[in-house]
């Protein structure tokens, strides 16, 4: 066995060089674009359509709604192409470091080309964000429907909102919510598989990491849809809020900073929605 300049040990049946940082940040950044265009693009079709005004002084977001004439099919695919350009755009800086880390840990020991087994593990994370959104489709627009049927109810939308957006912040502060940042941290730096790791091992890789992610900022998403999942300052806002509690030291100091400014949104809605403001 010889050692390569990363210390990574090398076998001579693989022939795997260490692998290259700026290579790995390219086609990240590229993936990065692509899903943002598609965010855009996704935005501006919807933003054509508009929303349905609702009592309360809201507006259902066009995210929610089924156009004339078109399907619960179709609805769902324009929903799923928002919400597949979105998470990957929110969540894609996150996951960097962790899928790194794991293609230089298997890049020895990979049965196939590691590269291919990072876009699986990839794959793997985003494919329990989609399924996320599978579940969330049907609620939101359920909920929706009902609003546009119950005056009653959608004028009590704004305060439910705000109450979401008040416990989402109030969470960034508790116990849980920094067991769960250290474990996400933990894990996107401890692993490394077993020779012949496979495409079922990186799948499964992705998968985890997703239920991990999903578990720790599961609140600021809650924030997206609540607040606003066709305001792309609010998705833009949350995104930066996860990327800074992950990637920054772990002091539990910027979940803290992110909590507050959570919780005076959620002040701010509700105090909207009774008037007060």
């Amino acid at each position: 066995m010889t050692r390569t300049t990363t210390g990574l040990k090398t076998g001579p049946a693989t022939g795997e060089t260490a692998p290259d940082p700026r290579v790995f940040g390219a086609a990240i950044a590229a993936v990065f674009a692509v899903a943002a265009m598609a965010l855009l693009a996704q935005h501006a079709s919807m933003a054509e359509m508009g929303g349905e005004p609702m009592p309360g002084g809201w507006i259902a977001s066009a995210a929610w709604l089924r156009p004339c004439g078109q399907g619960a099919g179709r609805a769902f695919a324009a929903f799923a192409g928002m919400w597949g350009a979105m998470t990957v755009t929110m969540m894609l800086p996150v996951l960097a470091p962790q899928l790194w880390h794991y293609r230089q840990r298997i890049g020895p020991y990979a049965a196939v080309r590691p590269a291919w087994l990072v876009v699986v593990a990839g794959a793997g994370y985003f494919s329990v964000w989609i399924a996320l959104g599978a579940l969330v489709f049907p609620a939101g627009a359920a909920l929706t429907t009902a609003a546009a049927r119950l005056p009653a109810l959608a004028r009590t939308m704004p305060f439910a909102t705000g109450a979401v957006v008040l416990a989402a912040g109030g969470l960034q502060f508790s116990g849980w919510k920094a067991r769960r940042l250290a474990c996400c941290r933990h894990a996107a730096v401890q692993g490394g598989h077993r020779p012949r790791a496979a495409a079922a091992t990186a799948w499964r890789y992705g998968v985890h990491a997703a239920i991990r992610c999903g578990a720790c900022c599961g609140n600021l998403m809650a924030v997206a849809l609540a607040a606003g999942m066709m305001d792309l300052r609010v998705m833009a806002a949350v995104a930066g809020a996860i990327a800074a509690e992950r990637l920054t030291p772990a002091d539990g100091r910027v979940a803290r900073i992110v909590g507050c400014g959570v919780v005076a949104a959620g002040v701010a809605m509700v105090a909207r929605a009774a008037g007060l403001a």
